[in-house]
Order: C-alpha cells, then sequence, then structure tokens
C-alpha cells in the first residue's frame, strides 16, 4: 500500500510539474500576448516569459492614468538618453505612476528601441500604454536651425540632414552663391560670411530660398546704424567689414580679446602689411580628408606657401571673400576695435586660449614658446 502511495504522489508531482510548465510556456505568455500585443522579436524565450508576467502583475496599471485631469506639460528626451533615465524622469515629473511598470511594457513591445529624441507633449491622463505609443514620435510642425560662430558654408550644410530640414546640402550649398536681395547693400559674392550665427525657429516646411532670405533678414536686422558707421570709420565698406569678421572670430578664442585681435589687423591693413592669418590659409586649403576637418592643424610650412588669394601671408590686403560666418561679436569688434599700437599676437603657451600681443616682430618672438 504504501508503494501506491509514494507511485501516487510522484505521478501527482509530475502532473503539478507539467501544469507550472504550462502556465509558464503557455498561459503567460498567450495571456500578455492577448492584452498587449506580441511580444518583440529580439527577446529570447526566457524573456518573453519573464515579461509576459512582470506585465500581467502590473494588472490595470498600464491602462491607468495617473490623474484624469491631468494637464499637458512638455517633456524633452535628449539625444541618445537611456531607456530607463527616461521612465525615471516620466515618474519624477508625476506624467506615470511607475518608471518600472512602464520600462517593462517599452522592453516587452521592442518600442525601447524606438524611442524618439526630442520633445514630446505629454499628460498624466494618459495611461502608460498611451505614453509608451506617444514617446514614438517628436515631430513638432517647427524645428530649431542652429549655426554656430565661425563655421563655414560647408559646415553650415553638414548639419541640414539632421536639421529635420528637408534640404539637401548640395541644394543648399548651389543656392548659397545667389544671395538674397535683402543683401544686396552690401553686395556680397555669395551667402558665405553672412549666414549670422543664431538658432533659428522654422518650420519643417521650410524651403532652401525660404531658409536663405530668413537668415539673410537676420544678418540686416543685428546690422545698427552705429556698426555700419564704426566699420566706415576703420575704412572698411559692408563686405570688407564682414570679411575682417570673418577672420578675427576664426582667431579669437576668447571673445573678450575680438577687440583687440581686430585692432591688431586693422594696424596691419592701414600700412599695407599683410595680415598673416592661418584661418586664411585653412580655408584656402580646404577640407582635410586625413583628419576629416575643414581646418587642418597644424598648418606645415609648405601649407603657408600654398599659393592662394586667400593666403594673407603671400598677398597683402582682405581675402576675396570671408572665410568663415562671425558672430555679432566679431562684427562689433570690427567696428570698434581697440585702440593699440599691436602688429602682432601669438597664443600663450599656457593653452588657456587667450594671446600675448606685441608692436615689434622681435617683441613677437620673444613671446615665442620655450
Amino acid at each position: 500500500m504504501r508503494r501506491y502511495q509514494i507511485h501516487f504522489i510522484l505521478a501527482f508531482i509530475v502532473l503539478l510539474v507539467f501544469a507550472c510548465i504550462f502556465l509558464v510556456l503557455g498561459y503567460i505568455p498567450a495571456r500578455a500576448s492577448l492584452l498587449y500585443g506580441l511580444p518583440a522579436h529580439s527577446l529570447s524565450i526566457s524573456d518573453r516569459i519573464e515579461y509576459s508576467a512582470r506585465l500581467l502583475s502590473h494588472g490595470d496599471a498600464l491602462t491607468t492614468p495617473l490623474d484624469s485631469n491631468g494637464i499637458e506639460q512638455t517633456f524633452f528626451i535628449e539625444q541618445g538618453e537611456s531607456v530607463s533615465s527616461v521612465t525615471t524622469r516620466l515618474e519624477e515629473s508625476a506624467i506615470i505612476s511607475s518608471a518600472e511598470y512602464l520600462y517593462d511594457y517599452l522592453v516587452y513591445t521592442g518600442l525601447d528601441t524606438t524611442l524618439q529624441a526630442g520633445e514630446h507633449t505629454l499628460s498624466p491622463a494618459q495611461s502608460i500604454i498611451d505614453i509608451a505609443d506617444e514617446l514614438q514620435d517628436a515631430t513638432p510642425e517647427d524645428i530649431t536651425f542652429t549655426i554656430l560662430p565661425g563655421w563655414r558654408m560647408e559646415e553650415i550644410a553638414a548639419s541640414l540632414p539632421t536639421s529635420g530640414l528637408d534640404i539637401s546640402p548640395e541644394v543648399f550649398i548651389f543656392s548659397a552663391q545667389t544671395p538674397p536681395q535683402v543683401l544686396a547693400f552690401a553686395s556680397p559674392a555669395t551667402m558665405e560670411g553672412f549666414f549670422l550665427p543664431d538658432s533659428y525657429l522654422l518650420p519643417r516646411t521650410t524651403t532652401v530660398d525660404q531658409l536663405l532670405d530668413v537668415i539673410a533678414r537676420n544678418f540686416t536686422l543685428h546690422i545698427s546704424d552705429e556698426m555700419r558707421a564704426g566699420f566706415s570709420t576703420q575704412g572698411l565698406d559692408m563686405n570688407q567689414a564682414v570679411i575682417l569678421a570673418s577672420i578675427v572670430e576664426r582667431e579669437s578664442i576668447q571673445n573678450e580679446e575680438m577687440t583687440l585681435i581686430a585692432s591688431v589687423f586693422v594696424n596691419r591693413l592701414n600700412i599695407g602689411m599683410t595680415l598673416g592669418s592661418d584661418p586664411t590659409v585653412q580655408y584656402a586649403l580646404g577640407y582635410d580628408s586625413l583628419n576629416q576637418t575643414w581646418w587642418t592643424n597644424p598648418l606645415s610650412l609648405d601649407d603657408l606657401k600654398f599659393d592662394s588669394p586667400y593666403n594673407t601671408y603671400i598677398y597683402a590686403g582682405l581675402p576675396p571673400a570671408p572665410i568663415s560666418n562671425p558672430s555679432l561679436d566679431a562684427l562689433n569688434a570690427v567696428a570698434f576695435p581697440e585702440s593699440s599700437a599691436y602688429y602682432y599676437f601669438q597664443a600663450k603657451c599656457d593653452k588657456s586660449g587667450f594671446h600675448t600681443f606685441a608692436m615689434t616682430f622681435e617683441e613677437h618672438l620673444a613671446n615665442g614658446c620655450p
């Protein structure tokens, strides 16, 4: 009799194990699929079971808003931000009830790999599942297009593919060869130098001609009568002032030195001395494919001999056109340079970005780094 009892107990245990296996491998994933859709193909079998069980354990929390009367708020996802960081900040912002619940749902569905960086409009009146769907789309009607000080035209063009604007770099550069009529007062050969560094809020539907017109008008609006008078005082017309400002921009690391650097170049121009500016040679050399930069650094002795009208070591006066797009600070520095007797400057040896200035070449040599 005892033997039969043992067999019965063993059989019961086997059945119980099979029942548990069926529950784990069959019912739990099937139930989760019914309620939340199919799991991501990238999940392993064990992960599918684990996350299916986790979702089912959350009950109605995934479909119940945190606050049915909650108001919308802006939530921004940084480029490259982790999923756990996003879900944690959503909970901290009182948009969802649980970072863990949202994380589990995102991983189960595979939506964790398709979160969109950018600005989202979310509300605690939305469920966690609704929030997960909203995080897949960050396509506002307007985008912010940023131009950095000292960029040359090609660098601006290179930023277009990730800007949100449907304008190719090639179309941009081609169109920029013909400046908008609003810049006629400066008579520039191209738009180079007149892309005023700024952040531009634009509709995604902005065309290349509209983009160039907006930027050109922004440049015009920032050139005051006082600045124009300042350029004239330095003996520069508008186009010449922009050319010189483009050099000052590339030579200056610390903005507070711009007016003194501008004074050195103005002094040199006034006596017919070559400007001797490295950035003009860098511009002439063009793209450095080895180092993948438009600004070759350091320059070799052969580079300094490169024959180009932009090479201010060889040719006196200003180069034929701007070499970069100067900031408003650089333009103001050219309009109102410091009064100085300096004709030379070079970077300080402490790598601070500041320069030492000299009146004579002998002083300039003495300022060299040991």
